[in-house]
């Protein structure tokens, strides 16, 4: 075993597998993964396995294309079989606010260069036909949907890995960690099975894949990370004679098939069908504390917590009501308070990261090995990664607060969330100063990193709510009247939200002007401009306000207050 390394990364499950295979694919080869049990224990094993390139977030949506397409490529390295099916899929909407949500969805799909088209009913009923398509008034297609074998996807990640310089120690226990007075990291192992000491590595870089553990290995170095494990059932079917006559009839598998309405997804298993659901009656696993000892279990059956969405399944697909049950599986995964993963540096304890709550890791799981193995050899993820960055959320993200977002996001996977739509939990935890005023004088609020934010001013009388949809929402006049007040008079902005920096001193100016591709404004004026990395990429979109002099201020534009959101483009 080694005592040092360039990286350890912590978890064999399919995320840390996929990290080691792209740390070694960028030249990083003196890595080690260690796992405490087996490869695919905690989540990875019982998952499964579907990926697709859908996804909310444009930038999340590429890294999902990105992992779909990577399994050829690994299994072509390894030899390993990843037992890639993608037969595509067909999203159906069960509402016209749901077929507009397809709409966009396709419309993006086309510049990202996904693979999608919009199609009848009638036409995804020729595709499907498992389906009443009395309950349905449109259907996207999406070619390159399908699913993958969970154990065969990490073995092989890690097989081309060890191919090309990584080691991997299995029932190697990662149970304490440090940071050494010259900045490397002491990882002190131990044998699972046995309990001696294994000895330790030290390495620049520590990376916590933890999975269903990743509480615990944060727990380590002092971290509490918003994660929640959430139990999650599927079931498949008993073999159906309308799957294998569409076998037989068209020579491929039965597509892929989301049900919005009815909040369930399924995909061809054998002769039968696996279908999956996210239903409103969720339950949180082990919400403090994940046992050491559970491996590769599985949950108690519980198929009354999913009957609701059985009862709308089997009327929607009329034949699984009369198929029988093969198997459930009932298992925990797990989430951030988003649903997006947790990837990056933390903040604080340099050399120290973590990728975990991947809840989609066969659809993204390839893209965060990616972006982590950029970040980690060349200082930067090289893609737009805020939406699954770590540092998205700070300490208001609390237990109770993760609890009560993981929980709303669970229920809500197949639901729409429309612009400028803010969901109700875990809202209040940060105000600003003239929060009460600003309550007072009518505001409808958002909220942005745990902080309540007003967006408009709703008429005197009338509740404050936006009306959310896809077209002109309630907002619209009063936006517009807003606007209007301010061109012709005088408005003021609370921007209690802004990071803000105090930029002086000999040089101040100079410095920024480097660092800012717009111009900086004279004294006395503000500008808005951009910020990019070395690269030239975009970092960030920020107010740049050049102070006069004044007291205790050197004369001349030396203090500038710089405001904004910056991303890590």
């Amino acid at each position: 075993m080694k005592s040092g390394a360039q990286v350890v990364v912590v978890g064999g499950g399919v995320v840390g597998a996929s990290v080691l295979y792209h740390l070694t694919k960028a030249g990083w080869t003196d890595v080690v993964l260690v796992e405490r049990t087996e490869l695919t224990a905690g989540s990875t094993w019982h998952a499964a396995g579907g990926m697709h390139t859908i996804n909310g977030d444009p930038n999340v949506a590429k890294l999902q294309r990105y992992t779909t397409e990577l399994y050829a490529e690994i299994e072509r390295i390894s030899g390993q079989d990843c037992g890639i099916h993608t037969p595509g899929g067909v999203l159906l909407a069960d509402t016209v606010e749901r077929l507009d949500w397809l709409r966009m969805t396709h419309a993006r799909g086309r510049y990202l260069g996904l693979d999608t088209e919009m199609i009848s009913v009638a036409e995804a009923a020729e595709l499907v036909p498992l389906f009443d398509p009395e309950h349905f008034v449109g259907a996207m297609l999406e070619a390159h949907e399908g699913h993958v074998d969970p154990a065969g996807v990490t073995h092989a990640f890690v097989k081309a890995a060890r191919m090309a310089g990584a080691e991997v120690y299995r029932g190697t226990w990662a149970r304490a960690m440090s940071r050494r007075a010259d900045g490397c990291w002491r990882v002190e192992l131990y044998d699972t099975a046995s309990g001696d000491d294994r000895g330790e590595i030290v390495c620049e870089h520590v990376i916590n894949c933890g999975g269903l553990w990743a509480r615990e290995v944060g727990r380590m170095v002092g971290l509490e990370l918003p994660v929640l494990a959430m139990e999650h059932t599927y079931i498949v079917t008993e073999p159906l004679d309308a799957v294998m006559e569409h076998n037989q009839r068209t020579g491929a598998r039965m597509m892929n098939v989301i049900d919005f309405g009815g909040e369930i997804y399924m995909r061809q298993e054998g002769n039968g069908m696996l279908l999956g659901t996210y239903e409103q009656a969720c339950l949180p696993w082990a919400p403090r504390q994940t046992p050491w000892d559970f491996s590769m279990r599985l949950l108690p059956e519980d198929l009354d917590r999913i009957s609701d969405s059985l009862e709308v399944a089997f009327a929607h697909f009329p034949v699984l009501g009369t198929s029988g049950i093969q198997r459930v599986v009932n298992g925990p995964f797990t989430f951030a308070p988003d649903g997006n993963p947790l990837i990056g540096p933390i903040r604080g304890l340099p050399g120290y990261w973590t990728a975990c709550a991947v809840m989609a890791g066969f659809s993204q799981g390839g893209g965060v090995g990616l972006a982590m193995a950029n970040w980690i050899t060349t200082g930067d993820p090289g893609f737009d990664v805020w939406a699954m960055d770590v540092a998205r959320f700070g300490d208001y993200a609390t237990v109770a607060y993760t609890d009560a977002k993981v929980c709303e996001n669970y229920s809500r996977r197949f639901r729409i969330t429309f612009p400028n739509e803010f969901l109700p939990q875990g809202r209040g935890v940060q105000t600003s100063p003239i929060y009460d005023r600003l309550a007072d004088a009518n505001a409808v609020w958002g909220d942005a990193f745990g902080l309540e934010s007003a967006l408009w001013f709703q008429e005197a009388g009338l509740e404050p709510v936006e009306e959310v949809t896809f077209g002109r929402s309630n907002a619209w006049d009063r936006v517009r009247a807003e606007t209007l007040a301010v061109r012709a008079g005088v408005g003021m902005m609370e921007t209690t939200g802004f990071a803000k920096f105090l930029v002086e001193g000999p040089g101040a100016r100079e410095w920024l002007d480097r660092l800012l591709a717009g111009r900086i404004p004279i004294p006395g004026r503000m500008a808005l401009t951009p910020m990019t990395n070395p690269a030239g990429n975009l970092a960030g979109d920020l107010t740049v306000a050049c102070l006069p002099a004044g007291p205790g201020r050197a004369e001349g534009p030396a203090g500038t207050v710089v405001g904004g959101a910056t991303g890590n483009v």
